[in-house]
C-alpha cells in the first residue's frame, strides 16, 4: 500500500496568489524602468572572424579582449584554426579596439572576416519570439479546451504568462545579457510548466466524479497529493542538470541554464499553487454543474 501525504496545500492559495501577483507585476515594472540587457542578436554589433597559428583556449581570448568591451563578447571556436568573436559595440573603432588587442597578445593572427549586424535583425527576432509565444499558447488554449474544458485551459496558461514574465524580471534585474537562446529557454520553460500543470488538472478531471461529495477544495488538494510525487521527480530530475549547466556551462550556456533554472523553479511553484488556485477560486464563484 503506498504512502500518499495529505497536504493542504489550498490553505495558502490566496498568499500564494498574491505573492504571484506582486512578482508579476514587479517584474513588469524591472523591464519597464530597469530594462532588458539585450545581446548582440537583438542590438547588433560587430562579428569579428579571425584564425591563429596555434589556436588559444577560448578563456584566454575572452581574458585579452575584456578591457576593450565593454560587455562580454560571445566567442565560439570554427574550423581547426578559427575563432568567431561577437561584441555589442557596433562602431569600426570598437572592431579596430579588438584585432589590435588580439594582435598583440597572440602574433601571426589574421582577420579572415568581419560583419556588421545591424538592429533591424534584432528587431526581426523580436517580433517572431513574440508570434511563436503568442502561437504557442493559442494553440496550448483551443487543445486544453477540447481535451478538458475552457477553465482548465484557461488557468492552465495564465501560469504559463505569469513563468515567462518573471525569467524576464529576473534577467532584468541582474541584467545578465539575453541572447536567442533565451528565446528557446522561454519556449522550453512553457512547455515544462505545461506538463506539470497538465498532470494535475488531469487527476482533477478524473476525481470530479467526487465533487459533490468533497467540495472543490478538497477535490483538488487530493489531486495535488495523488500526483505529488511525479511533480517533484520531475522537478528534481531536470533541475539537477540545469544546476550542472548553470555551475559549468559557462558563459555561452548562462542565458539557456538560468532562464532554465527559474522557470523550473518558478514553473513548479505556479503548478501547485497558482493553477490550482484559480480553479478553486472560479469555482467557488461560478459553480457549474456536469463535469
Amino acid at each position: 500500500m503506498s504512502f500518499q501525504l495529505k497536504l493542504n496545500f489550498m490553505k495558502w492559495r490566496s498568499p500564494a496568489m498574491l505573492l504571484s501577483l506582486a512578482l508579476f507585476v514587479a517584474s513588469l515594472g524591472l523591464v519597464a524602468f530597469r530594462g532588458l540587457n539585450l545581446g548582440i542578436d537583438f542590438t547588433g554589433g560587430n562579428v569579428v572572424q579571425v584564425e591563429f597559428e596555434t589556436r588559444p583556449d577560448v578563456s584566454e581570448v575572452r581574458e585579452a579582449i575584456a578591457s576593450v568591451v565593454a560587455r562580454e563578447a560571445m566567442i565560439q571556436d570554427f574550423g581547426e584554426k578559427g575563432i568567431i568573436i561577437r561584441t555589442n559595440e557596433d562602431t569600426e573603432e570598437s572592431r579596430k579596439q579588438v584585432v589590435g588587442v588580439l594582435n598583440a597578445r597572440f602574433p601571426g593572427m589574421s582577420v579572415v572576416g568581419f560583419e556588421k549586424v545591424g538592429p533591424v535583425v534584432g528587431q526581426e527576432l523580436r517580433n517572431q519570439a513574440a508570434v511563436g509565444l503568442l502561437a504557442a499558447l493559442g494553440a496550448i488554449l483551443l487543445y486544453i479546451t477540447v481535451r478538458f474544458q475552457f477553465r482548465f485551459a484557461v488557468v492552465s496558461v495564465i501560469p504559463l504568462v505569469h513563468d515567462a514574465v518573471l525569467a524576464l524580471g529576473f534577467f532584468s534585474l541582474t541584467q545578465m545579457e539575453i541572447s536567442s537562446s533565451f528565446i528557446a529557454a522561454i519556449l522550453t520553460i512553457v512547455g515544462y510548466s505545461l506538463n506539470n500543470t497538465i498532470i494535475i488538472l488531469d487527476r482533477i478531471r478524473e476525481n470530479w466524479k467526487d465533487l459533490g461529495r468533497r467540495g472543490i477544495v478538497d477535490l483538488v488538494n487530493l489531486s495535488i497529493n495523488q500526483t505529488l510525487s511525479r511533480t517533484l521527480n520531475t522537478t528534481l530530475t531536470t533541475l539537477f542538470p540545469v544546476l550542472a549547466l548553470c555551475i559549468w556551462g559557462g558563459p555561452v550556456l548562462a542565458t539557456f541554464s538560468y532562464a532554465m533554472l527559474v522557470g523550473v523553479v518558478v514553473g513548479t511553484y505556479s503548478s501547485l499553487f497558482v493553477a490550482t488556485g484559480l480553479i478553486v477560486e472560479w469555482w467557488l464563484r461560478r459553480p457549474e454543474g456536469g463535469k
